[in-house]
Order: C-alpha cells, then structure tokens, then sequence
C-alpha cells in the first residue's frame, strides 16, 4: 500500500505527528507521504492518519 498526499492539504501536520514513517513536512509547510510501499508495521497508523486528515488530503494509490 502507498500514500499520496493531494493538493488539498492545509499542513496541518496531524499525519506527520500520527505516523511519521511514512507522512513529512516539506520545507512549503506541506505533508508529503514517503515515495515507496508503506511496511506492514506502519500501515495501521498510516491509515489513523489517512482518516484524522481534517480535509481529507491523503489518499491511497
């Protein structure tokens, strides 16, 4: 499974302090999700953070 953060995201931060193994804030203050398949062992709080994002910025591809 991999994450993709979209243009909606209003860098709040919420998946970067959920799940930081796989969600990053860019230097623009943005979220980015890490450009690889996510480990089995981080999939479960990938998915918290997926759900928490308030504008609902991260998806699944």
């Amino acid at each position: 499974m991999k994450f993709f953060v979209n243009d909606a995201c209003i860098g709040c931060g919420l998946c970067a302090s959920t799940c930081p193994e796989v969600f990053k804030m860019t230097d623009t203050g943005l979220a980015k999700a890490v450009d690889a398949e996510v480990a089995p062992d981080a999939e479960a709080s990938a998915l918290e953070a997926q759900s928490g994002c308030p504008v609902a910025a991260i998806e699944t591809v």
